[in-house]
């Protein structure tokens, strides 16, 4: 490319060479340096508009999210200009689009965008925080992309070069490559708007640690508003995880770069409430609160960023039309959720057994969980209808399904092809074999996928896919659970001293905020053990006073208790207060499972969990 443009150079006149060179980039200026009020200033640059008018878009909705989410509503004053500085008609449409007249003259549009994060707890429905932003001056911008930036009618095939201005003390981590060598300006290049979305950086003071991992850099960030947790807290455990991926994939996957960003919410009245995770191909970005013992904080990440690192094989190098030519503003969904949640939901789990850091048992009881789960979600609805449809009622109440028996069709498929090829195939080699088919740039029709999976697979296959997947009937788990030597076994778990089954609440709270433990159920062993009766009213816990306004922070502290801990609560009883003292008794509790029992089947059992 040097030698030609040397050559050009040689024949043409300067005036004609800077024609040739004019850039065909859409830039983007998002200044971080000079917010106010919470708000960021964006200025967008586009190519020469042809036409006389354009649209300019913010999405209405984003790939992973499954919702209808409308960023738009965070933007406001969104102003065109020709060359003049001259403003140009601009007539909003709906939520998410502005409708920009004499578009032929326009060479740059700016907006003011504000936060989702401050009012997630005033919406009835808010974004999900890890799909949001934060806009907090000096100390955190979590710049999911697709909440600052937006695309003109047309133009989502055509590169983007986003200029972010920030204070020095600001770092920018992503898994993107900075073209600046600045401390002050991130320069980013992306090939398309999408690519550009799959992008997210988040500014902070830098806290952040890196490793390799067969071939990948890893790079872990996390803001702690209070400091309470360091990168190294939950890199050890986030290192051995990631590494294990990536042996488990083997040469399934070829990224060279991949980074966590890890926003610890400190709960307050403006802060994150939605805590999970959302996948990118090269980036995951985690919500969690700060509360959170570091210990149940790692052990909580090693389960959501092993999800979403999984998402690598799925959808990124196997994906449909609908998800390569993503319509952000009037989406057209995949019928494909059970492979692209599903399975990554399956690998999340599958890789702990094979990898040896959990055990078979511990594999069987979470499977176990999944079955019992997916028992609150309609068994007989067709999961490509689901999926196709999952923005709109009935079906996307059924989303949450793709976690539980997306991940269990998964395992039922994996099942089939171990038994099908005496052990020898699983749905690891499947998703290497679709990977080399398609990849990340070659997207499948929607209609092909269980035609074309048959057809390297076996005909028992398309079999399961007609009758469990694009059928409606109910899947007999205990029937492929017998196909690898499997059968019903009941099993003992710990459970949580306020939750009863970890779902039903044992305490509540009355007018005036207080804690007390419900008259309407059996106490647990954890308050039986410390003397704590019905209508008993709690007021601290440690020395910690709790009640409704930090209740949360109750429930997911107790999460890092162990049986014999020293614990001291302060009660309230007939209207007298006392302090009781003892060490905690965990809870357990009876829950189906499943145990190996049939050795003729140790062999292909053997090469499903560990091949």
């Amino acid at each position: 490319m040097n030698k030609l443009v040397c050559t050009l150079a040689l024949a043409l006149s300067l005036g004609s060479l800077a024609h040739a060179q004019k850039s065909k980039d859409i830039k983007v200026n998002i200044d971080l340096e000079n917010i106010k009020d919470d708000k960021v200033m964006v200025t967008v640059t586009p190519e020469a508009i042809k036409g006389k008018t354009t649209t300019y878009f913010i999405p209405k909705t984003v790939p992973g999210t499954y919702s209808t989410d409308n960023y738009g509503q965070f933007v406001e004053n969104l102003k065109a200009y020709d060359k003049k500085g001259k403003e140009l008609p601009v007539t909003k449409g709906d939520e998410n689009s502005w409708k920009i007249d004499n578009a032929d003259k326009l060479v740059k549009i700016t907006y003011l965008v504000n936060d989702s994060f401050d009012n997630e707890k005033e919406k009835e429905d808010p974004i999900f925080s890890p799909s949001g932003t934060n806009i907090l001056a000096g100390k955190n911008i979590l710049l999911n992309t697709h909440g600052f930036v937006g695309y003109f009618d047309g133009l989502t095939e055509t590169p983007y070069t986003v200029t972010v201005t920030h204070p020095a003390e600001l770092w920018g981590a992503t898994s993107m490559t900075d073209l600046n060598q600045s401390n002050t300006v991130d320069e980013f290049k992306t090939s398309r708007y999408l690519e550009l979305t799959e992008h997210p950086v988040m500014y902070a003071k830098p806290d952040y640690t890196t490793f390799t991992a067969e071939g990948m850099d890893i790079i872990i960030a996390v803001y702690s508003p209070n400091g309470k947790v360091k990168a190294a807290d939950v890199t050890p455990m986030l290192e051995k995880t990631m590494r294990a991926q990536k042996k488990f994939l083997g040469n399934i996957n070829n990224n060279k770069k991949y980074a966590v960003l890890i926003y610890l919410s400190g709960m307050d009245k403006e802060d994150a409430t939605g805590f999970g995770a959302l996948e990118h191909p090269t980036c995951t970005t985690v919500v969690m609160p700060e509360v959170m013992e570091k210990d149940q904080l790692a052990e909580q990440l090693k389960d959501i960023v092993s999800h979403e690192f999984f998402h690598i094989v799925t959808p990124l190098s196997v994906h449909s039309k609908e998800i390569q030519y993503f319509d952000f503003n009037n989406p057209k969904m995949s019928e494909h959720l059970w492979m692209y949640e599903g399975i990554t939901e399956y690998f999340a789990n599958l890789f702990q057994v094979n990898q040896g850091l959990v055990t078979e048992e511990e594999f069987y009881t979470r499977m176990a969980e999944k079955i019992e789960h997916a028992k609150e979600f309609d068994d007989t609805m067709p999961f490509t209808v689901m999926s196709k449809n999952v923005l709109e009622a009935p079906y996307k109440d059924q989303y949450r399904n793709v976690y539980e028996k997306g991940a269990l069709i998964a395992m039922c498929l994996d099942i089939t092809l171990r038994e099908q090829s005496n052990g020898q195939r699983g749905i690891l080699s499947l998703m290497g074999e679709l990977s080399r088919t398609y990849g990340n740039d070659k997207p499948f029709d929607d209609a092909e996928l269980f035609d074309k999976i048959t057809s390297i697979t076996y005909p028992a296959v398309g079999e399961f896919f007609k009758t469990y997947v694009s059928g409606n009937t109910p899947i007999k788990y205990q029937d492929f659970f017998a196909k690898m030597g499997v059968t019903p076994a009941m099993s003992t778990k710990t459970g949580n001293p306020f939750l009863k089954n970890m779902q039903e609440p044992l305490i509540g709270v009355d007018q005036t905020k207080v804690i007390f433990v419900r008259p309407d159920l059996e106490p647990n062993a954890f308050f039986t053990t410390l003397g704590i009766k019905k209508g008993d009213k709690l007021l601290a816990i440690n020395d910690k006073a709790y009640n409704l306004d930090n209740i949360y922070d109750l429930i997911t502290e107790s999460l890092a208790w162990k049986e014999g801990d020293a614990i001291s609560v302060k009660i309230s009883r007939d209207g007298k207060e006392q302090v009781v003292k003892g060490k905690v008794k965990l809870p357990t509790e009876e829950v189906s499972g499943w145990k190996a029992t049939d050795a003729s089947k140790a062999t292909v059992r053997n090469a499903w969990l560990k091949g």
